[in-house]
């Protein structure tokens, strides 16, 4: 009997054990790692191919554009003073003084582009290649609003030389190269994106300015170089820096190639450059103008006068209407039309998109002329009076005062002014006033006689 109960027993544990171990074995039979397969496909295999696919390779561009981006040596005579006669009445020592800079080989004849300041009073031009050859350049023209120059070196082969692209098209973001001599160190490539389109450096300046910022290290001697695109396309030409110590510090600026182009094309065919106005006044609006005049844009510019006889008068648009747009291109602020507009010519249409009580409409508009000249001596700038200008005052002739190029001239208020003639000679137009100046003695006084806002006729002379 206890032989029984032993037996019993024992196949009773056996067969405990032999169920507990099949049921442990059922447990863990179906475990299928489905939660760490689903994490496992995201995992992102292929991350480092794809960032190889996308990296810019500068290399291309930079052979492209170094061989064409030359080293500009200006050399210029000035007269130290070595006596205090010399001091008070002029003379003394020549001496000459060289400055350096970059330009930018745009055909294979040899025509290149630089900064109006960087060949500024010139008395001889060098330009080396970046294989060392030199050449004795030649100045063919000038535009100091701009700070664009042309000049030109013969050489009996052909140059090599960069593309222009389009200006209109760079995005903020966008990869940029500068290629220039800073220091003295020829053949320079340094890389930055688009940090910012049509920067306005003098915002308070009646001469409006349009630049390309980017954060593509410049220094002193990039002057004048080329700013490309990384398909090796010339989008700009590097122009200024702002720094407290004279050095790259983070940004730098460049004039839009679009405009370079048209101005260097200007300066080939007519010998000055044809500015095309639409013939209004603005300003930027913001959220405070806006807010003053009641508006819910704070964007554009908001036409404050339209010029008597321009595109913009005779196409309909009228004070208080907003500029959104030229072409297509947005207008957030004056600088975007200023820069947009330096790339056209009078006479060109221009499809301006404004906004009228709440209503968008898209106008055409004939470009005038701007025809200018500036007196240095006297710190204003003259334009060509219009039939309308003409008719309201009762003369056949005369020209405006377009504004006032100094501080001091700023407080007489002459903007507007009709200005009939000039040390008793009549002037008819800009032509005319170039004329009197020419015939001008340096030191001698300046005459103006002219028509005030309310038609009366007054005098200045200016010593």
């Amino acid at each position: 009997m206890k032989q029984t109960v032993r037996l019993f027993t024992v196949a009773l544990i056996a067969g405990a054990v032999t169920l507990g171990g099949y049921k442990l074995l059922e447990k863990d039979d179906p475990v299928v790692l489905a939660a760490p397969q689903e994490e496992t496909s995201f995992i992102p295999t292929n991350y480092t191919t794809n960032l190889s696919e996308t990296n810019i390779d500068f290399t291309e561009a930079a052979e492209k554009t170094v061989h064409a981006v030359v080293h500009v040596k200006n050399t210029t005579i000035s007269r130290q003073p070595t006596n205090i006669m010399e001091y008070f009445y002029g003379g003394g020592e020549p001496r000459a003084m060289v400055g350096a800079g970059s330009g930018v080989i745009i055909t294979p004849d040899g025509y290149i582009v630089t900064n109006n300041h960087v060949i500024a009073n010139a008395a001889q031009l060098e330009v080396t290649l970046n294989n060392n050859r030199t050449y004795e350049a030649k100045l063919i023209g000038t535009d100091a609003k701009s700070d664009i120059a042309l000049i030109k070196i013969d050489s009996e082969e052909k140059l090599p030389f960069v593309p222009f692209g389009d200006s209109n098209e760079l995005k903020i973001g966008e990869w940029v190269l500068a290629v220039g001599n800073p220091f003295n160190l020829t053949s320079t490539v340094t890389a930055g994106i688009v940090s910012a389109k049509a920067r306005d450096l003098n915002e308070f300046d009646s001469n409006p300015q349009s630049f390309i910022q980017t954060d593509a290290a410049v220094n002193r001697g990039n002057s004048g170089g080329a700013l490309v695109n990384i398909r090796g396309e010339l989008v700009g030409i590097n122009t200024a820096i702002t720094s407290e110590t004279g050095s790259y510090v983070g940004y730098s600026f460049a004039v839009p190639s679009n405009n370079t182009r048209k101005i260097i094309e200007d300066i080939m065919e007519y010998g000055d450059v044809q500015r095309g106005i639409l013939g209004i006044q603005g300003r930027t609006l913001n959220s405070n103008i806006a807010q003053q005049l009641g508006l819910s844009e704070t964007e554009g510019v908001i036409v404050g006068g339209i010029e008597d006889g321009s595109g913009a008068a005779k196409s309909g648009i009228k004070e208080g209407d907003i500029i959104k747009g030229l072409d297509g291109y947005k207008v957030g602020k004056f600088s975007d039309l200023a820069g947009y507009l330096g790339s056209k010519r009078p006479n060109d249409v221009v499809d301006v998109t404004i906004i009228r009580n709440g209503k968008e409409k898209v106008v055409p508009v004939t470009l005038i002329k701007l025809e200018t000249v500036e007196l240095e001596d006297l710190g204003l700038e003259l334009r060509n009076a219009n039939s309308e200008d003409l008719r309201r005052y009762g003369v056949t002739g005369g020209v405006k005062v377009n504004r006032a190029l100094t501080r001091d001239m700023q407080r007489y208020d002459l903007a507007g002014i009709l200005i009939t003639k000039i040390n008793d000679e009549p002037v008819n137009n800009v032509d005319d006033v170039k004329r009197v100046m020419n015939r001008r003695k340096a030191g001698d006084d300046i005459k103006l006689t002219f028509l005030d806002r309310d038609g009366d006729q007054n005098t200045f002379i200016f010593r």
